[in-house]
C-alpha cells in the first residue's frame, strides 16, 4: 500500500475514533456486563399493518430504518404493509456493528421477508444502496412480484475494495475508517437527522464487498419487473457502475431513472418526494392484488 494513502488512512482512523469516543461515552455507561446496547432513538425496525400487498424496504450499509421511515409512511397510506427491518449490528453500538457479518445481513432480511409473506398475498421488495444489493439476493431467488432498487451497490470505490480485500493487514494500522461524506445527503436538514455512524472499519469493508459481490452474480437471475432509480450526483456510485449493473439485470421489464437533485441516499434527500411517487407508481402498477 502506498505510503501517502496508508497515511491518510491513519488520519481518518484519528479523527473517526475521537468522534466514536464523543458520541458513545454516554452510551456506554446503559450497556450491561453482558454488553446489551440500546437501539439509537429512531433506528427501531417499522412494522406497519394495512392490507393483502406486502412490502420489505431494505436500509443500507451502516444506516438505520430512519432512512426510509418517510417511504414507508406513504406506502402504509396507500394501503400497504411495510416492513422495515433494522439489518444486524445496525443502529445500536460500534462494537455489535462492526462483529456483524455479511450472511448475517442477508438472513435477516430474508427472515422479515418469509414474515410479511406469511402475513400478505402480493409481495414486493425496495432496497437502499446495500439493501438494494441484500434486496437483489432475495429478488433472484423467487416469490417477488416487483422490485425497485434505490441506488444499489453493486459495486465498491476501488479504495473501499482494496481496503476489504486486504483488511487483516489495513486493520493492523487503521483499526477505523470515516465513512461519512456530507454529499452522500445533500439536504441538510435531512442530514442532520440521519442516524448513519459515519465509522467503519476494514473488516466491515470486506463484508460489504461480500454483498456486492452475490448481489452482482444474482442480477441476471432476477425475475420480477424491477425499477432502478440512481442520482447523478451520486458520490458513492458512479453512472458507469450503475449502468453497468442495470444492463446485468436479468428482468424482462426493468427501468433505470436518474434523479438530479440528490446525493446517495435518495430516500431522504431533495428528490424525496419524487422518489416516493416513482416507488408507488412502479409497485402499484406490477402488483396484481
Amino acid at each position: 500500500m502506498p505510503a501517502g494513502t496508508l497515511g491518510s488512512l491513519i488520519a481518518a482512523s484519528a479523527i473517526a475514533v475521537a468522534g466514536w469516543v464523543m458520541r458513545s461515552r454516554n452510551r456506554r455507561r446503559h450497556e450491561t456486563a453482558a454488553h446489551r446496547v440500546e437501539l439509537l432513538p429512531g433506528a427501531a425496525p417499522i412494522a406497519l399493518n394495512a392490507g393483502p400487498k406486502g412490502v420489505l424496504l431494505l436500509h443500507g450499509f451502516g444506516d438505520t430504518p430512519q432512512s426510509l421511515s418517510a417511504l414507508a409512511a406513504h406506502l402504509h397510506a396507500r394501503g400497504w404493509t411495510v416492513r422495515v427491518p433494522l439489518l444486524h449490528g445496525h443502529g445500536t453500538s460500534l462494537q455489535a456493528f462492526t462483529s456483524a457479518r455479511a450472511d448475517e445481513w442477508v438472513t435477516g432480511a430474508r427472515t422479515s421477508l418469509t414474515e410479511i409473506q406469511s402475513r400478505t398475498s402480493h409481495v414486493s421488495i425496495v432496497g437502499q444502496s446495500m439493501g438494494g444489493a441484500v434486496a437483489t439476493i432475495l429478488a433472484a431467488e423467487g416469490g417477488v412480484e416487483a422490485l425497485v432498487l434505490l441506488a444499489p451497490y453493486m459495486a465498491l470505490p476501488r479504495r473501499a475494495a482494496r481496503i476489504g480485500a486486504l483488511h487483516r493487514v489495513v486493520a493492523l494500522f487503521v483499526p477505523y475508517l470515516v465513512s461519512r461524506s456530507e454529499s452522500s445527503i445533500l439536504d441538510p436538514e435531512a442530514r442532520r437527522k440521519a442516524l448513519g455512524r459515519g465509522i467503519t472499519t476494514p473488516r466491515l469493508l470486506h463484508e460489504l464487498s461480500l454483498v456486492v459481490r452475490r448481489a452482482r452474480a444474482a442480477l441476471p437471475n432476477v425475475a420480477a419487473p424491477t425499477l432502478v432509480l440512481h442520482s447523478r450526483h451520486d458520490p458513492r456510485v458512479t453512472l458507469s457502475d450503475a449502468e453497468a449493473a442495470f444492463a446485468h439485470l436479468g428482468s424482462g421489464e426493468k427501468r433505470l431513472e436518474w434523479v438530479e437533485r440528490s446525493g446517495h441516499v435518495i430516500s431522504v434527500d431533495f428528490d424525496r418526494d419524487l422518489v416516493a411517487r416513482r416507488v408507488i407508481d412502479w409497485l402499484e402498477s406490477h402488483t396484481h392484488a
